[in-house]
């Protein structure tokens, strides 16, 4: 089994988890008591991030300061909190910026803490767990939950803690006014068009969704509360949404000719901007699922955060379960990985130390070692970058953007060359961006990545086992800008290091 790298918790430890949504910035933090976690506090500020955007990936420096703002007084809260205990995640908006790090580097210097950027069918994952946590299913029911956020929304069946289907669309409440009400006009012919292009969307899984089916649907999210408010107040239900209530609400909210003239029964005076399409892609989710009745749930992702941390690192890390899945699907040979694994372990012994790398760096370096020969299932010429291409690309359960970044450039660079735009996808807060300039080398090159390459003798000894044993890493991590890839630290300011140490 993996070595931890995070302390076990103890009765009285604090974790906070940010969702650095679309439309608003959460934060919850609880405390871990008697196996089970307590929530102490919840913050909730509208940033409207999804406003921002320019539709070519820049964000506009007004979003970006509400944005930088609410951060700085989100990490004042947090900041006696270690950092291995906390996780801030960004979602659809930075995920469409054209350069995330510009954002992300100055976002982590306001909160203190690292910000990872999640995809989004990860974000669907992390928005069930939550749901499920606070609602728990029966063992032998499936549920579907719907999650409408500011710029996307996320469609997930699961049965009882496990997700079995998961979709995340770029139709989000903030999303969606813009697209189809510029100018803040309504009208019932916009109203019908738009309908009929996101159903078309949805269109895409919600034959299969319907052909798996479900026993119950739960919606998360403001946007969901809000509109079982507006339910609620107009006495169409009691705070559930159903299909015969809808109409009556969009009719309701289509009096109106202006976005700014909505006046609906319980809305909020912040949410008047963005309700419009909020429950257009409601009405036009129900109709393409053919849904009857949808619960509000008050957990969301930021809860699913939370649950999701007591799990990494430890016996049951998601991720450790998403490789072993990937080694199966991919009929990757498990005893070659595993020598190659302990082969890397060994030559991780030799170099921690010197290079300050902890048990973080371990279980990168050992998941990178079992996936190494992933591209094999293509071809065995060039298998490192089609193995390198996969793990970039795909969706893999409980891995953020950056992690999947750091395993597809060591299983890149694992054999043949070392390119020198190997590490330039990662952002430069983990080491990445084009290196400086640097004088020409007067002796030839050592590697810089201690390689276990496949076919050496060495890694054909039986015996496999856990690197990084002796060094689980400190109760905190050491520097923000110094995060979790071995790999990227190998090149330091674009300079050579010396050789491994024999």
């Amino acid at each position: 089994m993996p070595s931890p790298t995070i302390p076990p918790l103890r009765d009285g430890d604090f974790l906070a988890a940010i969702d650095l949504g679309s439309n608003s910035f959460h934060m919850v933090i609880a405390r871990y008591l008697m196996g089970q976690l307590r929530v102490v506090d919840r913050l909730r500020e509208t940033v409207r991030m999804a406003d921002g955007l320019d539709g070519k990936g820049g964000l506009s420096n007004e979003a970006r300061q509400r944005a930088l703002e609410c951060l700085a007084r989100f990490g004042q809260r947090i900041r006696e909190v270690p950092s291995l205990r906390v996780r801030a995640l960004a979602t659809n908006t930075v995920r469409q910026l054209r350069s995330p790090q510009a954002f992300l580097m100055p976002a982590e210097t306001a909160l203190g803490h690292a910000i990872e950027v999640v995809s989004g069918r990860e974000e669907a994952r992390l928005i069930y767990l939550g749901v499920t946590h606070a609602q728990p299913p029966k063992p032998d029911q499936r549920r579907l939950v719907i999650d409408i956020g500011g710029g996307s929304t996320e469609f997930i069946i699961g049965q009882g803690f496990q997700t079995l289907e998961r979709e995340s669309l770029q139709a989000g409440c903030i999303a969606s006014t813009r697209r189809f009400f510029p100018g803040g006009k309504l009208s019932k012919k916009k109203w019908k068009d738009a309908l009929t292009e996101i159903g078309a969307e949805f269109q895409q899984f919600a034959g299969q969704y319907k052909a798996l089916g479900w026993h119950e649907a739960v919606g998360s999210s403001g946007t969901h509360k809000a509109i079982g408010e507006i339910c609620a107040a107009m006495k169409l239900t009691k705070g559930a949404i159903t299909a015969q209530a809808l109409p009556a609400l969009r009719d309701e909210l289509l009096k109106a000719k202006r976005i700014e003239d909505i006046q609906l029964p319980g809305l909020a005076a912040e949410r008047r901007p963005i309700i419009a399409g909020g429950i257009l892609v409601l009405e036009a989710a129900f109709q393409a699922l053919g849904l009857e009745k949808l619960m509000v749930s008050k957990a969301a992702m930021r809860e699913g955060i939370l649950y999701d941390m007591l799990g990494r690192g430890g016996e049951n890390d998601p991720r450790d379960s998403s490789v072993a899945s990937l080694v199966q699907r991919y009929g990757i040979d498990e005893v070659q990985s595993r020598r190659v694994e302990a082969t890397a372990c060994r030559l991780f012994d030799q170099v921690c130390e010197s290079w300050q790398l902890d048990g973080d760096d371990a279980q990168v370096l050992r998941r990178a070692a079992r996936l190494h020969e992933l591209g094999l299932i293509i071809a065995h010429s060039q298998y490192h970058v089609h193995g390198s291409y996969i793990l970039e690309h795909s969706d893999i359960a409980g891995f953020s953007r950056q992690e999947q970044q750091v395993l597809a450039a060591l299983v890149r660079t694992h054999r043949r060359n070392v390119p020198k735009t190997a590490f330039d996808a990662l952002p430069d807060r983990l080491g990445g961006g084009p290196p400086p300039p640097a004088p020409p080398p007067t002796r030839a090159a050592p590697c810089p990545l201690p390689r276990a390459h496949p076919h050496a003798s060495s890694a054909r000894r039986a015996g496999p086992r856990q690197c990084g044993d002796h060094r689980e890493g400190g109760p905190e991590r050491r520097q923000l800008a110094r995060k979790r890839s071995w790999g990227v630290r190998c090149r330091v300011e674009g300079r050579l290091l010396s050789p491994i140490p024999s």
